[in-house]
Protein backbone atom coordinates (compact mmCIF):
# COMPACT_ATOMS: atom_id res chain seq x y z
CA UNK A 1 0.00 0.00 0.00
CA UNK A 2 1.19 3.97 -0.74
CA UNK A 3 3.04 5.23 2.20
CA UNK A 4 0.20 7.71 3.58
CA UNK A 5 -2.79 4.88 3.02
CA UNK A 6 -5.10 7.65 1.75
CA UNK A 7 -6.92 6.23 -1.70
CA UNK A 8 -9.68 8.09 -3.57
CA UNK A 9 -11.99 4.61 -4.19
CA UNK A 10 -11.18 1.97 -1.76
CA UNK A 11 -13.35 -1.33 -3.04
CA UNK A 12 -14.37 -4.03 -1.36
CA UNK A 13 -14.45 -7.20 -3.45
CA UNK A 14 -12.68 -7.96 -6.85
CA UNK A 15 -15.82 -9.52 -8.81
CA UNK A 16 -17.20 -8.40 -11.97
CA UNK A 17 -18.83 -5.34 -10.00
CA UNK A 18 -15.53 -4.78 -7.96
CA UNK A 19 -13.13 -5.30 -10.80
CA UNK A 20 -14.50 -3.11 -13.31
CA UNK A 21 -15.29 -0.35 -11.08
CA UNK A 22 -11.81 -0.58 -10.13
CA UNK A 23 -10.43 -0.44 -13.33
CA UNK A 24 -12.92 2.08 -14.26
CA UNK A 25 -11.78 4.61 -11.18
CA UNK A 26 -8.08 4.15 -12.27
CA UNK A 27 -8.60 5.21 -15.77
CA UNK A 28 -9.96 8.24 -14.41
CA UNK A 29 -7.05 9.17 -12.46
CA UNK A 30 -8.32 7.95 -9.01
CA UNK A 31 -5.75 6.02 -6.68
CA UNK A 32 -7.45 3.42 -6.05
CA UNK A 33 -6.91 0.20 -3.32
CA UNK A 34 -8.95 -3.09 -3.87
CA UNK A 35 -9.39 -5.20 -1.02
CA UNK A 36 -10.10 -9.14 -2.11
CA UNK A 37 -10.18 -11.99 0.91
CA UNK A 38 -10.58 -14.95 -1.96
CA UNK A 39 -9.69 -14.94 -5.17
CA UNK A 40 -9.28 -12.36 -8.10
CA UNK A 41 -12.51 -12.11 -10.21
CA UNK A 42 -15.25 -13.10 -7.56
CA UNK A 43 -17.30 -16.21 -6.88
CA UNK A 44 -18.28 -15.34 -10.42
CA UNK A 45 -15.16 -16.11 -12.33
CA UNK A 46 -13.53 -18.57 -9.97
CA UNK A 47 -16.51 -20.58 -8.78
CA UNK A 48 -19.22 -19.39 -11.03
CA UNK A 49 -20.29 -18.04 -14.42
CA UNK A 50 -17.16 -18.68 -16.10
CA UNK A 51 -16.27 -22.61 -15.10
CA UNK A 52 -19.81 -23.78 -15.01
CA UNK A 53 -19.60 -22.87 -18.99
CA UNK A 54 -15.74 -24.83 -19.01
CA UNK A 55 -18.02 -27.85 -17.76
CA UNK A 56 -21.21 -26.87 -19.93
CA UNK A 57 -18.87 -27.01 -22.72
CA UNK A 58 -17.55 -30.05 -21.64
CA UNK A 59 -21.00 -31.54 -21.75
CA UNK A 60 -22.34 -29.76 -24.65
CA UNK A 61 -19.55 -31.75 -26.65
CA UNK A 62 -20.07 -35.05 -25.20
CA UNK A 63 -23.28 -35.04 -26.33
CA UNK A 64 -23.13 -33.83 -29.95
CA UNK A 65 -20.07 -36.62 -29.71
CA UNK A 66 -23.05 -39.09 -29.37
CA UNK A 67 -25.20 -37.77 -31.79
CA UNK A 68 -22.18 -38.19 -34.73
CA UNK A 69 -23.78 -41.01 -36.12
CA UNK A 70 -26.33 -38.87 -37.39
CA UNK A 71 -23.59 -36.39 -39.21
CA UNK A 72 -21.82 -39.82 -40.57
CA UNK A 73 -18.78 -39.22 -37.96
CA UNK A 74 -18.13 -42.99 -36.37
CA UNK A 75 -18.74 -41.63 -32.97
CA UNK A 76 -18.77 -45.81 -31.22
CA UNK A 77 -16.02 -45.52 -28.54
CA UNK A 78 -16.98 -41.98 -27.44
CA UNK A 79 -16.38 -41.78 -23.05
CA UNK A 80 -15.30 -38.79 -21.71
CA UNK A 81 -12.95 -38.12 -18.27
CA UNK A 82 -14.57 -36.26 -15.75
CA UNK A 83 -10.87 -35.36 -13.97
CA UNK A 84 -10.00 -34.10 -17.22
CA UNK A 85 -13.28 -32.01 -17.73
CA UNK A 86 -13.09 -30.44 -13.99
CA UNK A 87 -9.41 -29.81 -14.37
CA UNK A 88 -9.98 -27.82 -18.11
CA UNK A 89 -12.50 -25.68 -16.14
CA UNK A 90 -10.35 -25.08 -13.42
CA UNK A 91 -7.65 -23.72 -15.76
CA UNK A 92 -10.07 -21.62 -17.70
CA UNK A 93 -11.18 -20.14 -14.39
CA UNK A 94 -7.32 -19.62 -13.23
CA UNK A 95 -6.15 -17.93 -16.62
CA UNK A 96 -9.20 -15.51 -16.52
CA UNK A 97 -7.99 -14.70 -12.53
CA UNK A 98 -4.63 -14.43 -13.86
CA UNK A 99 -5.93 -11.89 -16.81
CA UNK A 100 -7.30 -9.77 -13.79
CA UNK A 101 -3.92 -9.08 -11.79
CA UNK A 102 -2.32 -8.30 -15.21
CA UNK A 103 -4.90 -5.44 -15.75
CA UNK A 104 -5.20 -4.22 -12.48
CA UNK A 105 -1.30 -3.75 -12.29
CA UNK A 106 -1.44 -2.40 -16.21
CA UNK A 107 -3.79 0.61 -14.33
CA UNK A 108 -1.64 0.96 -11.40
CA UNK A 109 -3.97 -0.57 -8.86
CA UNK A 110 -2.96 -1.45 -5.33
CA UNK A 111 -4.36 -4.87 -4.19
CA UNK A 112 -4.32 -6.22 -0.55
CA UNK A 113 -5.60 -9.97 0.03
CA UNK A 114 -7.61 -9.44 3.34
CA UNK A 115 -11.04 -8.59 5.39
CA UNK A 116 -12.16 -5.32 4.95
CA UNK A 117 -13.92 -3.56 8.03
CA UNK A 118 -15.05 -0.17 7.74
CA UNK A 119 -14.50 1.52 10.70
CA UNK A 120 -16.33 4.90 9.89
CA UNK A 121 -17.00 6.66 6.32
CA UNK A 122 -13.99 7.35 5.62
CA UNK A 123 -11.82 4.43 7.32
CA UNK A 124 -11.50 0.95 6.23
CA UNK A 125 -9.38 -1.41 8.39
CA UNK A 126 -8.15 -4.37 6.51
CA UNK A 127 -6.98 -8.05 8.31
CA UNK A 128 -3.93 -9.77 6.48
CA UNK A 129 -1.00 -11.30 7.42
CA UNK A 130 -1.93 -11.59 11.25
CA UNK A 131 -2.73 -7.77 11.64
CA UNK A 132 -4.39 -4.78 10.84
CA UNK A 133 -4.05 -1.70 9.05
CA UNK A 134 -6.20 1.10 8.43
CA UNK A 135 -6.71 3.21 5.13
CA UNK A 136 -8.14 6.06 4.49
CA UNK A 137 -10.59 6.45 1.88
CA UNK A 138 -12.33 9.31 -0.06
CA UNK A 139 -14.87 6.97 -1.48
CA UNK A 140 -15.69 3.16 -0.58
CA UNK A 141 -17.38 0.62 -3.07
CA UNK A 142 -18.88 -2.15 -1.74
CA UNK A 143 -18.67 -5.58 -3.85
CA UNK A 144 -18.41 -8.54 -1.83
CA UNK A 145 -21.68 -10.24 -3.42
CA UNK A 146 -23.45 -13.06 -2.29
CA UNK A 147 -23.71 -16.52 -0.98
CA UNK A 148 -26.20 -19.11 -1.58
CA UNK A 149 -29.34 -19.04 0.66
CA UNK A 150 -30.01 -22.33 2.36
CA UNK A 151 -33.80 -23.19 3.67
CA UNK A 152 -34.09 -23.16 7.82
CA UNK A 153 -34.09 -26.78 7.99
CA UNK A 154 -30.48 -27.14 7.11
CA UNK A 155 -29.37 -24.83 10.04
CA UNK A 156 -25.99 -26.84 10.98
CA UNK A 157 -26.76 -29.83 8.51
CA UNK A 158 -25.31 -27.77 5.44
CA UNK A 159 -22.25 -30.23 4.85
CA UNK A 160 -24.72 -32.65 4.20
CA UNK A 161 -25.17 -30.76 0.71
CA UNK A 162 -23.24 -30.06 -2.09
CA UNK A 163 -22.51 -26.25 -2.27
CA UNK A 164 -21.68 -25.04 -5.68
CA UNK A 165 -18.03 -25.80 -5.09
CA UNK A 166 -18.87 -29.29 -4.51
CA UNK A 167 -20.56 -29.78 -7.52
CA UNK A 168 -18.44 -28.25 -9.60
CA UNK A 169 -14.67 -30.28 -8.66
CA UNK A 170 -17.01 -33.65 -8.67
CA UNK A 171 -14.36 -36.84 -7.63
CA UNK A 172 -16.95 -39.16 -9.47
CA UNK A 173 -20.00 -38.61 -10.99
CA UNK A 174 -23.31 -39.49 -8.85
CA UNK A 175 -25.49 -41.95 -9.92
CA UNK A 176 -28.40 -40.10 -8.64
CA UNK A 177 -28.76 -35.93 -7.72
CA UNK A 178 -31.68 -34.03 -6.54
CA UNK A 179 -31.90 -30.49 -6.88
CA UNK A 180 -33.86 -28.19 -5.20
CA UNK A 181 -34.70 -24.91 -6.84
CA UNK A 182 -35.04 -24.62 -11.02
CA UNK A 183 -33.73 -20.99 -11.13
CA UNK A 184 -30.52 -20.66 -13.47
CA UNK A 185 -27.93 -22.37 -11.51
CA UNK A 186 -30.37 -25.63 -10.62
CA UNK A 187 -31.25 -25.80 -14.57
CA UNK A 188 -27.82 -25.50 -15.19
CA UNK A 189 -25.94 -28.19 -12.64
CA UNK A 190 -28.87 -30.11 -13.90
CA UNK A 191 -28.32 -30.16 -17.75
CA UNK A 192 -24.39 -30.91 -17.22
CA UNK A 193 -24.58 -33.80 -14.98
CA UNK A 194 -27.94 -35.43 -17.04
CA UNK A 195 -25.63 -34.80 -20.31
CA UNK A 196 -22.78 -37.07 -18.77
CA UNK A 197 -25.20 -39.84 -17.18
CA UNK A 198 -26.48 -38.79 -13.68
CA UNK A 199 -30.28 -39.46 -13.19
CA UNK A 200 -30.94 -36.01 -12.26
CA UNK A 201 -34.55 -34.82 -10.34
CA UNK A 202 -35.68 -31.13 -9.95
CA UNK A 203 -38.07 -29.76 -6.94
CA UNK A 204 -39.76 -26.53 -7.65
CA UNK A 205 -42.04 -25.26 -4.85
CA UNK A 206 -44.12 -22.78 -7.98
CA UNK A 207 -46.28 -24.45 -10.04
CA UNK A 208 -43.73 -24.64 -13.16
CA UNK A 209 -39.74 -24.50 -13.92
CA UNK A 210 -38.02 -21.28 -14.16
CA UNK A 211 -41.03 -19.02 -12.76
CA UNK A 212 -39.38 -15.84 -13.53
CA UNK A 213 -39.15 -16.80 -17.25
CA UNK A 214 -42.31 -16.21 -19.92
CA UNK A 215 -44.43 -19.10 -19.56
CA UNK A 216 -43.68 -20.27 -23.26
CA UNK A 217 -40.24 -20.47 -22.62
CA UNK A 218 -40.87 -22.53 -18.75
CA UNK A 219 -42.84 -24.96 -20.85
CA UNK A 220 -40.43 -25.59 -23.67
CA UNK A 221 -37.43 -25.75 -21.34
CA UNK A 222 -39.46 -28.46 -19.46
CA UNK A 223 -40.51 -30.60 -22.03
CA UNK A 224 -36.81 -30.82 -23.81
CA UNK A 225 -35.28 -31.43 -20.46
CA UNK A 226 -37.62 -34.23 -19.86
CA UNK A 227 -37.13 -36.07 -23.32
CA UNK A 228 -33.50 -36.44 -21.75
CA UNK A 229 -34.51 -37.68 -18.63
CA UNK A 230 -34.48 -35.19 -16.20
CA UNK A 231 -37.58 -35.57 -13.32
CA UNK A 232 -39.68 -32.47 -12.69
CA UNK A 233 -41.39 -32.23 -9.20
CA UNK A 234 -43.12 -28.87 -8.74
CA UNK A 235 -45.57 -27.61 -6.40
CA UNK A 236 -42.78 -29.27 -4.16
CA UNK A 237 -42.31 -28.16 -0.75
CA UNK A 238 -38.33 -29.86 0.40
CA UNK A 239 -39.45 -29.93 4.34
CA UNK A 240 -36.01 -31.87 5.36
CA UNK A 241 -33.28 -33.46 4.22
CA UNK A 242 -31.37 -36.60 6.40
CA UNK A 243 -27.94 -37.67 5.81
CA UNK A 244 -27.78 -41.59 6.24
CA UNK A 245 -25.97 -44.30 4.08
CA UNK A 246 -27.04 -42.16 1.01
CA UNK A 247 -29.35 -38.61 1.02
CA UNK A 248 -32.50 -38.62 1.99
CA UNK A 249 -35.07 -35.82 0.79
CA UNK A 250 -37.76 -35.46 2.24
CA UNK A 251 -41.55 -33.10 0.20
CA UNK A 252 -44.63 -32.33 0.85
CA UNK A 253 -46.96 -33.02 -2.36
CA UNK A 254 -50.60 -32.91 -2.28
CA UNK A 255 -50.86 -32.55 1.72
CA UNK A 256 -48.46 -36.07 1.80
CA UNK A 257 -44.82 -36.10 2.93
CA UNK A 258 -42.79 -38.20 -0.11
CA UNK A 259 -39.25 -39.44 0.83
CA UNK A 260 -36.46 -39.40 -2.17
CA UNK A 261 -33.26 -40.89 -2.18
CA UNK A 262 -30.19 -39.36 -3.66
CA UNK A 263 -26.20 -39.66 -3.80
CA UNK A 264 -25.84 -36.37 -3.59
CA UNK A 265 -28.24 -33.11 -3.36
CA UNK A 266 -27.68 -29.31 -4.81
CA UNK A 267 -29.57 -26.65 -3.11
CA UNK A 268 -30.01 -23.57 -5.62
CA UNK A 269 -33.12 -21.93 -4.07
CA UNK A 270 -31.13 -18.08 -4.48
CA UNK A 271 -28.32 -16.01 -2.76
CA UNK A 272 -28.03 -13.02 -0.02
CA UNK A 273 -25.82 -10.49 0.14
CA UNK A 274 -22.22 -10.92 1.99
CA UNK A 275 -23.06 -7.82 4.41
CA UNK A 276 -21.94 -9.80 7.39
CA UNK A 277 -18.68 -8.57 9.38
CA UNK A 278 -18.42 -5.45 7.45
CA UNK A 279 -18.88 -2.88 9.86
CA UNK A 280 -22.03 -1.34 7.85
CA UNK A 281 -23.42 -0.42 11.75
CA UNK A 282 -20.97 2.21 11.90
CA UNK A 283 -21.68 4.06 9.06
CA UNK A 284 -25.57 5.50 7.94
CA UNK A 285 -25.76 2.70 4.69
CA UNK A 286 -28.96 0.94 5.56
CA UNK A 287 -29.99 -2.90 4.70
CA UNK A 288 -33.18 -5.31 4.09
CA UNK A 289 -32.84 -8.78 3.78
CA UNK A 290 -29.35 -8.77 3.34
CA UNK A 291 -28.95 -6.70 0.83
CA UNK A 292 -27.87 -3.43 0.93
CA UNK A 293 -30.59 -0.47 0.05
CA UNK A 294 -29.08 1.69 -2.69
CA UNK A 295 -30.33 4.13 -4.92
CA UNK A 296 -29.39 5.57 -8.29
CA UNK A 297 -25.88 5.41 -8.93
CA UNK A 298 -25.00 2.85 -6.33
CA UNK A 299 -25.43 5.46 -4.06
CA UNK A 300 -26.27 4.52 -0.17
CA UNK A 301 -27.47 6.51 2.67
CA UNK A 302 -23.64 7.28 3.67
CA UNK A 303 -23.10 10.15 0.93
CA UNK A 304 -19.62 9.07 0.56
CA UNK A 305 -20.40 4.80 0.34
CA UNK A 306 -21.54 2.84 -2.93
CA UNK A 307 -22.66 -0.68 -3.23
CA UNK A 308 -23.23 -2.28 -6.28
CA UNK A 309 -23.46 -5.84 -7.93
CA UNK A 310 -25.17 -8.95 -5.99
CA UNK A 311 -24.75 -7.49 -2.28
CA UNK A 312 -27.32 -4.59 -3.91
CA UNK A 313 -29.75 -7.12 -4.71
CA UNK A 314 -31.71 -8.31 -8.32
CA UNK A 315 -31.01 -8.83 -10.56
CA UNK A 316 -28.07 -11.40 -9.37
CA UNK A 317 -26.27 -10.95 -13.09
CA UNK A 318 -22.24 -10.59 -13.40
CA UNK A 319 -23.21 -8.61 -16.08
CA UNK A 320 -25.68 -6.09 -14.48
CA UNK A 321 -22.67 -5.79 -11.66
CA UNK A 322 -19.87 -4.82 -13.92
CA UNK A 323 -22.36 -1.88 -15.32
CA UNK A 324 -23.34 -0.87 -12.53
CA UNK A 325 -19.45 -0.46 -11.67
CA UNK A 326 -18.93 1.60 -14.18
CA UNK A 327 -22.36 4.32 -13.72
CA UNK A 328 -21.01 4.22 -9.92
CA UNK A 329 -17.51 5.66 -10.86
CA UNK A 330 -18.29 7.91 -13.17
CA UNK A 331 -20.79 9.20 -10.98
CA UNK A 332 -18.61 9.54 -7.83
CA UNK A 333 -16.02 11.54 -10.21
CA UNK A 334 -18.37 13.61 -11.24
CA UNK A 335 -17.89 12.16 -15.35
CA UNK A 336 -21.20 11.21 -15.84
CA UNK A 337 -23.97 11.94 -13.35
CA UNK A 338 -26.34 11.71 -16.08
CA UNK A 339 -26.98 8.30 -16.83
CA UNK A 340 -27.99 5.32 -14.41
CA UNK A 341 -27.99 1.92 -14.66
CA UNK A 342 -31.51 0.52 -16.90
CA UNK A 343 -32.33 -2.01 -14.78
CA UNK A 344 -35.40 -2.95 -17.39
CA UNK A 345 -33.33 -4.04 -19.86
CA UNK A 346 -30.85 -6.58 -18.70
CA UNK A 347 -30.77 -10.02 -21.00
CA UNK A 348 -30.59 -12.72 -18.62
CA UNK A 349 -29.35 -16.27 -19.80
CA UNK A 350 -29.23 -19.48 -18.80
CA UNK A 351 -26.62 -21.89 -20.35
CA UNK A 352 -28.62 -25.10 -19.63
CA UNK A 353 -28.85 -27.53 -23.30
CA UNK A 354 -30.97 -25.60 -24.84
CA UNK A 355 -29.82 -22.43 -23.58
CA UNK A 356 -32.92 -19.75 -22.73
CA UNK A 357 -32.56 -15.55 -23.18
CA UNK A 358 -34.96 -12.87 -22.05
CA UNK A 359 -35.25 -9.54 -21.54
CA UNK A 360 -37.97 -7.24 -21.10
CA UNK A 361 -41.40 -7.90 -19.98
CA UNK A 362 -42.63 -11.71 -20.21
CA UNK A 363 -45.90 -11.83 -22.29
CA UNK A 364 -47.42 -12.45 -18.51
CA UNK A 365 -46.32 -9.42 -16.71
CA UNK A 366 -47.29 -6.56 -20.15
CA UNK A 367 -51.19 -8.59 -19.54
CA UNK A 368 -50.90 -7.27 -16.15
CA UNK A 369 -49.77 -3.75 -17.35
CA UNK A 370 -52.30 -3.85 -19.63
CA UNK A 371 -50.25 -3.55 -22.35
CA UNK A 372 -51.55 -3.31 -25.98
CA UNK A 373 -48.70 -5.97 -27.37
CA UNK A 374 -48.11 -7.56 -30.55
CA UNK A 375 -46.62 -11.11 -30.62
CA UNK A 376 -44.28 -12.78 -32.82
CA UNK A 377 -43.04 -16.27 -32.89
CA UNK A 378 -40.49 -18.05 -34.95
CA UNK A 379 -39.51 -21.63 -34.73
CA UNK A 380 -35.63 -23.10 -35.19
CA UNK A 381 -37.64 -25.66 -36.64
CA UNK A 382 -38.20 -23.31 -39.73
CA UNK A 383 -34.57 -21.89 -40.28
CA UNK A 384 -31.78 -23.18 -42.41
CA UNK A 385 -29.27 -22.79 -40.19
CA UNK A 386 -30.75 -24.39 -37.34
CA UNK A 387 -31.17 -27.58 -39.18
CA UNK A 388 -27.70 -27.33 -40.64
CA UNK A 389 -26.22 -27.27 -37.12
CA UNK A 390 -29.33 -30.59 -36.30
CA UNK A 391 -29.72 -28.58 -33.71
CA UNK A 392 -33.67 -26.63 -34.15
CA UNK A 393 -35.25 -27.33 -30.88
CA UNK A 394 -36.77 -23.91 -29.78
CA UNK A 395 -37.88 -20.67 -30.75
CA UNK A 396 -37.45 -16.79 -30.32
CA UNK A 397 -40.67 -14.94 -28.82
CA UNK A 398 -40.81 -10.84 -29.53
CA UNK A 399 -42.94 -8.45 -27.83
CA UNK A 400 -44.46 -5.23 -29.33
CA UNK A 401 -46.31 -2.43 -27.74
CA UNK A 402 -49.33 -2.69 -30.87
CA UNK A 403 -49.30 1.50 -30.00
CA UNK A 404 -45.80 2.39 -30.88
CA UNK A 405 -44.09 -0.44 -32.14
CA UNK A 406 -41.85 -0.10 -29.05
CA UNK A 407 -39.82 -3.59 -28.35
CA UNK A 408 -41.23 -4.32 -24.53
CA UNK A 409 -39.44 -7.98 -24.32
CA UNK A 410 -37.59 -11.10 -26.01
CA UNK A 411 -37.43 -14.51 -25.21
CA UNK A 412 -35.43 -17.57 -26.53
CA UNK A 413 -34.52 -21.03 -26.64
CA UNK A 414 -32.53 -22.73 -28.27
CA UNK A 415 -28.81 -23.30 -30.00
CA UNK A 416 -26.40 -20.38 -28.72
CA UNK A 417 -29.74 -17.73 -27.92
CA UNK A 418 -27.50 -16.16 -25.31
CA UNK A 419 -25.37 -14.84 -28.11
CA UNK A 420 -28.34 -13.63 -30.17
CA UNK A 421 -30.06 -11.77 -27.47
CA UNK A 422 -27.98 -8.88 -27.63
CA UNK A 423 -29.37 -7.65 -31.07
CA UNK A 424 -32.44 -6.71 -28.59
CA UNK A 425 -30.45 -5.49 -25.80
CA UNK A 426 -28.48 -2.75 -28.49
CA UNK A 427 -31.99 -2.37 -29.84
CA UNK A 428 -33.89 -1.35 -26.68
CA UNK A 429 -31.02 0.42 -25.51
CA UNK A 430 -31.52 2.47 -28.59
CA UNK A 431 -35.07 2.46 -28.83
CA UNK A 432 -35.78 0.67 -31.84
CA UNK A 433 -39.57 -0.06 -32.70
CA UNK A 434 -40.47 -2.82 -35.05
CA UNK A 435 -39.93 -0.65 -38.29
CA UNK A 436 -36.32 -0.72 -37.74
CA UNK A 437 -35.96 -4.66 -36.93
CA UNK A 438 -38.02 -5.35 -40.32
CA UNK A 439 -35.97 -3.11 -42.02
CA UNK A 440 -32.59 -4.60 -41.08
CA UNK A 441 -30.51 -7.08 -43.05
CA UNK A 442 -30.00 -9.77 -41.59
CA UNK A 443 -27.12 -12.34 -42.89
CA UNK A 444 -28.11 -16.03 -44.23
CA UNK A 445 -28.25 -18.28 -42.70
CA UNK A 446 -27.70 -17.79 -39.76
CA UNK A 447 -29.82 -17.85 -36.69
CA UNK A 448 -30.67 -14.36 -36.02
CA UNK A 449 -32.67 -14.10 -39.38
CA UNK A 450 -35.09 -16.09 -36.03
CA UNK A 451 -35.08 -11.88 -34.62
CA UNK A 452 -36.14 -10.77 -38.08
CA UNK A 453 -38.76 -13.60 -38.73
CA UNK A 454 -40.07 -13.38 -35.31
CA UNK A 455 -41.14 -9.73 -35.49
CA UNK A 456 -42.42 -9.69 -38.86
CA UNK A 457 -44.67 -12.43 -36.80
CA UNK A 458 -45.93 -9.95 -34.64
CA UNK A 459 -47.36 -8.06 -36.96
CA UNK A 460 -48.51 -10.83 -39.53
CA UNK A 461 -45.71 -10.19 -41.82
CA UNK A 462 -43.58 -13.30 -41.67
CA UNK A 463 -41.79 -15.02 -44.73
CA UNK A 464 -41.15 -18.76 -43.83
CA UNK A 465 -43.68 -19.61 -41.86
Amino acid sequence: MNKNNIYDVVVIGSGPGGYVAAIRAAQLKQKVLVIEKNELGGVCLNWGCIPTKALLRSSEIFTYGSKANKFGINSNKLSFSLKNIVKRSREVAAKLSLGIDYLFKKNSIEVVKGNAYIKDSNTVIISYNKKDEEVSAKNIIIATGASPKFPKFLNGKEDIIWNYKNAMIPDKLPKSLGIIGSGAIGIEFASFYNDLGSNVSIFEMKDRICPNEDYDISLTLETELSKKGIKFFKKSNVKNIIKKDNIQLITTENNHDIEYIFDKVIVAVGVEGNTDNLGLENTKVKTKNKQIITYKFGKTDESNIYAIGDVAGLPWLAHKASHEGIKCVEFLTQFNTNQAEEHSIIPSCIYSNPQVASIGLTEESALELNKNIKVGKFPLSANGKALALGDSVGFVKTLYDGNTGEILGAHMIGPEVTELINTFSLAMRLEATETDIMNTIFPHPTLSETIHESTLDAFNKAIHI
